[in-house]
């Protein structure tokens, strides 16, 4: 899909899951950007610098910079960028299937994510004194229990498909696959989950998600 102009800037960590999903959105939507990089780690966290809490108050990424406006929180961009450039879209053409998209996405960026990244990771071993591997121990016990859940959604599905609902990806794909990266990083055990890793690896055969995938990203280290 040729690369549409459409003056969006990103702002980015190649590491980062959240900033992950948008990555993987805009390449679907075959939207160009310019990423600016915000290093998550390097000096205590570029995050944490004044010049980019003017941007993002949360000291987050990813945040998405269109017209003027900025806009934070991935799930909330993603379908910021499925109003504003609607094809090819990223939820279903039904309600059901729209509240579907979403409610699997969910799991991932309220119910497993939010405890699992950096802020938290750091906070566990500075704060509590947890060590490295109690503080992976705790994110595979929150990811295994939000794979499960949504391994029996795919399980449960009248219908099969490459992707999460059906053959085209939508936000579930999206979300799912930078949370896939996570767990293999940490390496959580994803072989109780057949549907999950099926998934996964037809939508990481995709030329959108190749291009949003960490390693192929300007900041990441050089191998």
């Amino acid at each position: 899909m040729r690369a549409k102009a459409a003056g969006l800037v990103l702002y980015d960590y190649w590491r980062s899951s959240a900033a992950y999903r948008v990555r993987i959105a805009l390449h679907l939507k075959g939207l160009r950007f310019e990423q600016r990089p915000v290093h998550l780690v390097r000096d205590g966290g570029e995050q944490h610098r004044q010049a980019y809490l003017a941007i993002n108050p949360q000291g987050l990424v990813p945040a998405l910079l269109h017209d003027g406006r900025v806009l934070t929180q991935s799930l909330a961009i993603c379908e910021y960028l499925d109003e504003a450039f609607p094809e090819p879209a990223l939820l279903p053409a039904d309600p059901a299937g729209r509240a579907e998209a979403r409610s699997l996405a969910m799991i991932i960026a309220c119910d497993v994510h939010p405890l699992n990244n950096l802020r938290v990771q750091n906070y566990l071993k500075s704060e509590l004194g947890v060590s490295p591997g109690q503080a992976a121990t705790w994110m595979n016990h929150w990811m295994t229990l939000g794979f499960a859940a949504l391994e029996a959604r795919l399980s449960a599905r009248a219908r099969s498909g490459a992707c999460c609902l059906g053959d085209r990806p939508t936000l579930a794909d999206i979300f799912l696959v930078p949370q896939v990266y996570n767990a293999e990083r940490f390496e959580c055990d994803l072989s109780g989950f057949p549907n999950i890793l099926r998934v996964a690896a037809h939508c990481r055969e995709l030329e959108a998600f190749k291009a949003a995938a960490p390693e192929r990203q300007a900041d990441a280290p050089a191998a």
